[in-house]
């Protein structure tokens, strides 16, 4: 499930008649970017969630194998838009995507998938090291126990890929909300997982993250 739906509103001007999963940066579409790691990792059901700007994304996706999920009349957030996509991802585990992120170093998905233990894990996180974050100006967002199980604090940044299974979602009665929420529950079960990504991130969710993107995928200095 790649997230696409969000209105960019840190984008300013950019996002004005663009939605934020099709600025370019290093020469392809953010979106693009993310799809290739998918390709890469050998996933081939992949579901992308458009509320903004909606047309733009089923266009720029037409003739691919993606399937659309369309939020209208409102935007459902990452929980709401995952829950209204579950009838295109299918039953199980599913990963879920930001699309506004690059990363360099391994890559995430296949990272993901050879730690995922399905026997003790709800959900586990890819997150990154506040040094290798580039363009984050927020603080952490979990810290990483011994155990590999996360809690919340000042720590590691989320990077915006994971494994989670979905079940949970049926209970929380809001319409839009948070994964938040479901990230709560099972944190609460000792069932929240977390993996430290290997190389660099860039949060390109603000103008000035283009740059830092353009400059890391290049190879240049950031």
């Amino acid at each position: 499930m790649l997230f696409a739906a969000g209105f960019g509103t840190r984008m300013g001007a950019l996002t004005r008649n663009r939605p934020k999963p099709l600025i370019p940066v290093a020469g392809r579409a953010l979106l693009d970017h993310t799809r290739d790691l998918v390709a890469a990792a050998g996933i081939t059901r992949v579901v992308v969630n458009a509320h903004y700007l909606a047309d733009q994304i089923v266009d720029h996706l037409a003739g691919t194998p993606v399937l659309i999920s369309r939020e209208s009349p409102d935007i459902l957030d990452t929980g709401g838009g995952l829950r209204q996509a579950l009838p295109l991802l299918g039953p199980g585990p599913v990963f879920t995507a930001n699309t506004d992120v690059l990363w360099q170093g391994a890559n995430p998905f296949e990272s993901l998938r050879r730690a995922w233990r399905p026997d003790e894990m709800d959900a586990l996180l890819l997150c990154v090291p506040p040094q290798n974050a580039l363009g984050h100006d927020g603080g952490g967002d979990f810290l990483l126990g011994a155990d590999g199980r996360l809690s919340r604090g000042a720590g590691l940044v989320y990077g915006g890929v994971q494994i989670i299974r979905t079940e949970g979602l049926e209970a929380i009665a809001d319409s839009a909300f948070s994964l938040n929420l479901l990230w709560n529950e099972i944190a609460a079960s000792g069932r929240l997982f977390g993996l430290c990504h290997d190389g660099l991130w860039c949060d390109v969710g603000h103008p000035g993250g283009i740059a830092l993107g353009d400059s890391m995928l290049g190879g240049g200095d950031v």
